[in-house]
């Protein structure tokens, strides 16, 4: 079985969650956002990125009813400057929790046979800032080597800073793949993530530029998280020195 993460970390560590969840429906195929909530609330996330957040259709509204979110896990969804009732940009959102503050969002299409899209973040931690980027990747991989090439040229128009890259890469292979990405950025799997009852493959990644130190990333699998979603939420904490 995987490992999964205690509600004890450092001070100083960031805990960082990445969970595609499929629009709150659960693998017993009943659809509950108060149980993604709950899983939610016990990771005790500092940062918490969402694959399929939204329904599909337009006007693509949200999956987990804003206004419950704060009262449910503790934390707060970022508002992206796009206009629609979506919780995100292309089923992308972000969730971040009271030590982290937003200093500026940014949403973005990505080119591939299917419409994708990434949400961006600057965040405030005590006196650090850090660059987030919140993906879900198309299932073909050309269409992913050129949402990564895209995903690069994003980082070109934006400050430099600690980067993080967290999603649903829908990648199956740890060697090959996300080439473009690994040039500059340390991708941490936490083992398998998909299928959610039998976890075979590691398609949930999460890549971190080298001003963050050692951490590990895991997938947090139980008998609620098994049912919740198709894929199992992939935690890290981390270090920024």
């Amino acid at each position: 079985m995987t490992k999964t993460k205690d509600d004890i970390r450092e001070d100083g560590a960031l805990r960082v969650v990445t969970w595609n969840i499929r629009k709150a429906m659960g693998t017993d195929r009943k659809r509950d956002p108060e149980r993604v909530m709950q899983i939610i609330a016990g990771m005790k996330a500092d940062l918490v990125l969402m694959q399929e957040a939204d329904f599909r259709l337009p006007p693509r509204p949200p999956v987990l009813a804003p206004a419950r979110i704060e009262a449910a896990t503790g934390m707060k969804p970022a508002l992206f400057p796009h206009g629609r009732d979506s919780l995100g940009w292309h089923g992308n959102a972000l969730l971040f929790g009271p030590r982290l503050a937003v200093d500026s969002l940014r949403h973005h299409d990505l080119p591939g046979v299917e419409p994708r899209g990434c949400v961006e973040a600057v965040l405030v931690k005590g006196e650090a800032r850090l660059r987030v980027l919140g993906v879900h990747l198309g299932l073909l991989r050309a269409s992913r080597r050129t949402q990564l090439s895209a995903i690069l040229e994003i980082l070109e128009t934006g400050p430099e800073l600690p980067t993080l890259i967290a999603g649903d890469f829908n990648e199956r292979s740890l060697t090959v793949g996300l080439g473009r990405l690994s040039r500059r950025f340390r991708i941490l799997s936490g083992g398998p993530t998909w299928h959610s009852r039998h976890p075979v493959f590691a398609l949930d990644r999460i890549a971190v530029t080298k001003e963050f130190g050692d951490g590990s990333a895991s997938a947090l699998r139980n008998a609620l998280t098994a049912r919740a979603s198709d894929h199992l939420p992939l935690v890290a904490d981390l270090t920024l020195g």
